[in-house]
């Protein structure tokens, strides 16, 4: 049973993929048979997995929408959140990528290398819905190479629950910005590049490059300045002009700002 859960953690056994047969899987953990069924059952009525008659049993996405929640629409009224996910996305896909340089098998190296290849074709076309949607993709199998089971649950999770979300920007940037499709491009190959040439401090360094540049031109369209929200003066401002609301009785009521955290450029 653990030694199920823990491949269902690191990302062995993907959403949506299908079991071994019960034969193979006690062949490999060297147990009974039904010691590997009751072991299913127990992981299908957890949701983690579901069985289909004819077909076989499959992994679910409970783990992927586990943070699952009002975010997504929170994210969409309000512009200014997305600087705090893009802060949060700095931190942990720097952290994904330096991780996948070191630990990428084989496999993921392979599906990195084919999504890049994706990426190139959907540039060329000029089809930007597409080109956001495999830049999404390419996002989720670095930080599934990365083989950390934490990484990957709070990438699939939290950022899976945020991905139309997500993709919607990437595509309101390459339609909005003439420049932003080729600059983006690069990015994706200077990262890619270092992930297969095992440099992780390369890697991190390029995804975090990425961010910041996604950050910046996120911050032209709710007000930051070109170099985004640095400064606390500038962060309080942006939060207040948008939380600023008239309590009862006409008296403007200004709520009360959290500290600015350090400044995620300095992080990593």
């Amino acid at each position: 049973m653990r030694r199920m859960e823990t491949s269902l953690l690191d990302g062995t056994w993907r959403a949506g993929a299908k079991l071994p047969s019960e034969r193979v899987l006690a062949l490999e953990y060297d147990v009974a048979r039904n010691t590997v069924r009751e072991a299913l059952q127990r992981l299908a009525a957890r949701g983690l997995v579901q069985s289909r008659p004819g077909a076989g049993v499959f992994v679910t996405d409970q783990l992927r929408t586990g943070f699952a929640s009002p975010w997504g629409q929170l994210v969409a009224d309000h512009p200014a959140l997305r600087e705090d996910i893009l802060e949060f996305r700095r931190v942990l896909e720097g952290a994904t990528a330096y991780f996948a340089a070191l630990r990428a098998s084989d496999e993921d190296l392979a599906r990195i290398r084919a999504l890049m290849q994706e990426l190139e074709r959907t540039r060329e076309v000029d089809d930007k819905a597409a080109e956001a949607d495999t830049d999404a993709k390419l996002h989720e199998v670095i930080a599934q190479a990365s083989h950390n089971a934490m990484f990957l649950h709070l990438h699939t999770s939290v950022l899976g629950v945020l991905r139309e979300h997500i993709t919607i920007n990437g595509t309101g940037l390459r339609v909005q910005n003439e420049d932003a499709p080729d600059q983006l491009l690069l990015q994706h190959r200077t990262l890619c590049e270092a992930i297969v040439a095992r440099r992780p401090e390369e890697a991190r360094t390029a995804m975090q490059t990425h961010i910041d540049f996604v950050r910046t031109r996120v911050g032209d369209e709710i007000g930051w300045p070109e170099s985004g929200p640095t400064s606390d003066d500038t962060r309080r401002a942006v939060a207040a002009r948008k939380a600023t609301r008239k309590a009862p009785g006409g008296v403007e009521q200004k709520p009360v700002t959290r500290a600015r955290r350090t400044n995620a450029a300095k992080v990593g």
